[in-house]
C-alpha cells in the first residue's frame, strides 16, 4: 500500500501544477503585498491541490481550479491582516535631519517581489509591459486600499484579463456582482491618482544607462554626481522607517549625514517590481561586505523619481543574492555588478 505522501505525489503526477507557480505567485503577491506571504500562499495552494487532485476531472479546468484555491487562501490570510503601505503613503515628507522613528512592524510594510519569480517569461512585449505596470510598488500599494474580494475581482479582470463570467464562477457569485465590485474598485484606484506615480514600462537603453550611472556614483560615493540623476521631486524611503525624503537636496544631505555609513558599499544588480534594483552590501568590520538593503529604483522620463531601500536582509535570498561578499570576490554568476554592467 502506498503511503499518504506517495498517494498525493502520484495523484499530482498527472497534473503539472508547477507550470502555474510563477503566475500564481504574481497573483498572490498583488493580493497580499508581501513576497513571503505570497510564497506561503502559493505553497499552501499547491498542497491543497495535490491533496484533492483526484477531483479534477477536466485538465483544461486546472488553471481556474488553482486560482480558486489561491484566492481562498489569500482571502483567509487577509481576514485579520492590516493594510500594507509605503512610507510615502503614511504622511508628509520629512527632512534629512529628522530623528529616525523606531520603525513599524514588518507586517505593515509593502515588500518588493523579484521579477525573476513573478514576471512572465517571453510573450508579447505589450503584455510584458502591462505586467510590469501592475507589479510596481505604487500599484500594489494602491491595491491594499481595496476590500479583499474587490481586490481579487480587479486583479482577475484587469490584470489577468479573465472574463466576468469566469470570475463570477470562481467567487461563487453573479456576473452583476463582479461588475459592481470592479466598478467600485476602479473608483477607489482613480481617487488615488496612480497616473501621477507612473513609471516607465520598459528599461530602455537610456534608462539602463542612467541606472548604471546611479549605481556607479553610489559605489564611488560621489553624491554630487548621484543627485544630478534625480528628478526635483524624487522620493527616497527606507522601510521599516516611516521617514521619507523628497528632493535631491534632502537625499544628498541624508547620504552625507546620517546615511554616510553606506560609503564603501558594493551593489549587485537585480530587478524588482518591474524596476531596476540592487542588493546593497556595506563594509563588514570583520572583512568583506555584508547585506544591508534591497534598493528599488523608479525611473521616468530620463530621471530617477524614486528610491526605496528595504532594510530587510531576508529579501536577499529571495532575489538569489549572496549572504556575504568577500574582498575581491567577483559577482555570482547571473548577478551583475556595476562595473560589468557598464562594460
Amino acid at each position: 500500500m502506498p503511503t499518504h505522501a506517495e498517494a498525493i505525489t502520484g495523484s499530482a503526477a498527472a497534473h503539472d501544477f508547477e507550470v502555474h507557480r510563477r503566475a500564481l505567485t504574481g497573483y498572490c503577491y498583488r493580493m497580499l503585498g508581501s513576497w513571503f506571504e505570497a510564497e506561503d500562499a502559493v505553497q499552501e495552494t499547491m498542497v491543497r491541490a495535490w491533496r484533492s487532485a483526484d477531483r479534477l476531472q477536466a485538465p483544461e479546468a486546472m488553471r481556474s481550479w488553482l486560482y480558486r484555491i489561491a484566492t481562498n487562501v489569500c482571502l483567509d490570510a487577509l481576514q485579520s491582516a492590516k493594510r500594507r503601505a509605503r512610507p510615502v503613503d503614511l504622511g508628509p515628507a520629512s527632512t534629512a535631519d529628522s530623528v529616525l522613528d523606531d520603525g513599524r512592524p514588518e507586517a505593515e510594510w509593502l515588500e518588493p517581489a523579484p521579477d525573476a519569480r513573478v514576471m512572465p517569461t517571453g510573450g508579447d512585449p505589450a503584455e510584458l509591459a502591462a505586467a510590469r505596470e501592475t507589479l510596481r510598488l505604487a500599484f500594489v500599494a494602491a491595491l491594499q486600499h481595496l476590500p479583499p474580494r474587490q481586490r481579487a475581482v480587479l486583479i482577475l479582470r484587469e490584470v489577468l484579463r479573465w472574463q466576468a463570467s469566469e470570475v463570477a464562477e470562481l467567487l461563487d457569485t453573479s456576473v452583476a456582482s463582479v461588475n459592481s465590485a470592479l466598478q467600485r474598485a476602479r473608483a477607489t484606484l482613480d481617487a488615488l491618482d496612480l497616473d501621477a506615480d507612473r513609471t516607465s514600462t520598459s528599461l530602455d537603453e537610456d534608462h539602463q544607462a542612467l541606472f548604471v550611472q546611479y549605481v556607479d556614483a553610489f559605489e564611488r560615493y560621489d553624491i554630487a554626481a548621484l543627485v544630478k540623476l534625480l528628478r526635483d521631486d524624487v522620493e527616497f524611503s527606507m522601510p521599516p522607517y516611516e521617514l521619507w525624503l523628497e528632493g535631491p537636496e534632502q537625499v544628498a544631505a541624508w547620504m552625507l549625514g546620517k546615511g554616510a555609513g553606506c560609503q564603501g558599499s558594493r551593489l549587485l544588480l537585480t530587478s524588482a517590481n518591474g524596476c531596476p534594483a540592487y542588493g546593497q552590501y556595506r563594509p563588514d568590520p570583520a572583512g568583506g561586505h555584508t547585506p544591508w538593503a534591497l534598493g528599488v529604483v523608479r525611473i521616468e522620463g530620463g530621471a530617477i523619481t524614486g528610491i526605496t531601500s528595504f532594510l530587510d536582509t531576508k529579501l536577499f535570498a529571495a532575489f538569489g543574492l549572496p549572504s556575504h561578499l568577500d574582498d575581491g570576490e567577483p559577482a555570482p554568476e547571473g548577478i551583475a555588478e556595476v562595473g560589468a554592467a557598464a562594460a
